[in-house]
């Protein structure tokens, strides 16, 4: 895949959670929320400021972020299912 978002937005990948919680309660799928943790695919080249430098983004490809419920656009690209959003919709880095 060949997409690389524009300033200072960041292409994620959601990730699915677990069929089974705790108890060995299965949830069906129509039942489900999607999940607000993802994995960073791609990153823009950062915001330009007042002062016309570029700013960097602080995720980088490959993180593990969280990200607010009605954040972001969904897009899909060669079948798969992607959400593009801007940096300051990430609330956390997952290490």
């Amino acid at each position: 895949m060949k997409i690389r978002p524009l300033h200072d937005r960041i292409l994620i990948k959601r990730v699915e959670e677990q069929e089974v919680r705790k108890g060995g309660i299965i949830i069906p799928d129509t039942a489900k929320e999607k999940p607000q943790e993802g994995k960073v695919i791609a990153v823009g080249n950062g915001k330009v400021g007042e002062d016309g430098k570029r700013i960097p983004l602080d995720v980088k490809a490959g993180d593990r972020v969280l990200f607010g419920k009605y954040s972001g656009s969904e897009v899909k690209i060669e079948e798969e299912e992607y959400l593009i959003l801007r940096e300051e919709d990430i609330l956390g880095i997952l290490e």
